[in-house]
């Protein structure tokens, strides 16, 4: 791992992180308690929380699985969980469950991404809770919206294969996922969405509503473009290896020393930019190649010569004059490369926090924020994740517990 990415030193809850906002956020006030897990719900949740809500994050007595996920779900719950409050309860134990009725009592909005029928099981589903609290938005993350689908069990990389998105990703014959969890963020991300809108219908109506986020429908949502190509064009839309560029430089190419680097032409000012940058007279003057539509239909054999010329400079002389010229470019970044970004370092996109799990557990770490800003100012990080139940004893005070009742359920092992 990038040395940057991780340090042992600790760092305090309400120190860590980017420099506190200097104005209310504009979510506080906002009481959310979150029953979710994985990626999708936690998501919502944390966008809230980066907003100004304060979430509060239901957990099992054994917590959020994701807190000890191997490979490539060991930074599920440290990036989405961040600015919550962790309360573990046993929602199967008769005491237990009544903690939980009576917090989602207090709450402005309820998250949740179980599948259908559980939350009712233990009447934590909207109708049921609604009824006590007319005011409350509640927010569902699914598989699907409901339908012929609904009952399935979905998975990112489920609703990837059969919504076209890793057909149009991978090469030919190839279905490839995308690389990160597009669908399980972009849902929770649609989730947030529906809440603020909600609580915003709700400051007129004075009533709260149910909002449903999908997995499948987020995903429809993304390739919808290339359902657009092929209505408007009557063409179907090639995987993206395999696709007919509408620009003739656009492409990775293979450089000097082994390196690699995106460039891109995509008007004829460019072109003409880019030849005169890279001195590259003859092709300028080719009347063959003056209009993109023509370079297009020569890419054939225009490409193989532009990586033949390419390939004599390094990524780092190509960067350098892309740059210089104002033209289009991209060294080929690794994730834990991003660490040592000097833009994201300059500009505040990355927060310390501390790792509640694992091996590194008490150890800082670096996250992404959200990518806004508001009122120039970022959205940082006022809450570490949470350890299990961090939180448990204060929640259970504000609900009207003592302590001797606390840790009467703490003994019953209703609570954590």
């Amino acid at each position: 791992m990038n040395s940057s990415a991780v340090s042992s030193s600790p760092a305090s809850a309400s120190a860590s992180g980017a420099a506190a906002v200097s104005r209310p956020l504009p979510l506080a006030g906002i009481r959310v308690v979150e029953f979710s897990h994985m990626v999708m719900g936690p998501t919502c949740g944390m966008v809230l929380a980066d907003l100004g809500a304060e979430v509060i994050k239901v957990e099992p007595v054994d917590g959020d699985r994701t807190r000890h996920l191997l490979g490539a779900g060991a930074g599920f719950f440290p990036m989405f969980n961040r600015n919550k409050k962790s309360v573990a309860i046993d929602l199967r134990h008769a005491q237990g469950l009544e903690v939980a009725l009576r917090l989602a009592g207090t709450a402005d909005v309820v998250v949740q991404n179980f599948k259908p029928g559980v939350m009712a099981k233990y009447g934590l589903d909207h109708a049921a809770l609604a009824r006590l609290n007319p005011g409350l938005v509640y927010v569902n993350h699914t598989g699907f919206l409901p339908g012929p689908y609904e009952h399935r069990t979905a998975l990112d990389e489920v609703v990837q294969m059969m919504g076209g998105l890793a057909y149009m990703t991978g090469r030919p014959g190839d279905p490839l996922r995308a690389g990160t969890s597009v669908n399980d963020i972009m849902g929770g991300m649609f989730g947030a969405i529906g809440a603020m809108a909600a609580l915003m219908q709700r400051s007129v109506t004075g009533r709260g509503q149910e909002i449903d986020s999908a997995l499948f429908e987020n995903n429809v949502f993304l390739v919808g473009q290339h359902m657009m190509q092929y209505a408007v064009t009557g063409q179907p839309a090639a995987p993206m290896p395999d696709r007919i560029s509408s620009w003739a430089v656009y492409d990775v190419f293979s450089v000097k020393d082994g390196g690699q680097i995106f460039l891109a032409a995509v008007s004829d000012a460019q072109w003409t930019t880019f030849c005169d940058a890279m001195g590259y007279a003859d092709l300028k003057a080719d009347p063959a190649l003056a209009l993109n539509n023509d370079r297009v239909r020569a890419r054939p054999t225009l490409l193989p010569e532009l990586r033949r010329r390419l390939a004599e400079h390094t990524a780092q002389e190509l960067s350098a004059v892309f740059e210089r010229h104002g033209l289009p470019f991209a060294p080929i970044s690794r994730p834990e490369e991003l660490f040592g970004d000097p833009h994201l370092q300059a500009t505040g996109g990355l927060a310390e926090i501390t790792l509640p799990d694992g091996e590194r557990a008490g150890q800082t770490a670096r996250t992404t924020l959200l990518p806004l800003r508001m009122g120039g100012e970022r959205m940082g990080v006022r809450l570490d994740p949470p350890t299990l139940g961090q939180h448990t004893q204060e929640l259970l005070a504000g609900l009207g517990y003592t302590p001797e009742q606390t840790q009467a359920l703490r003994a019953a092992s209703a609570i954590a």
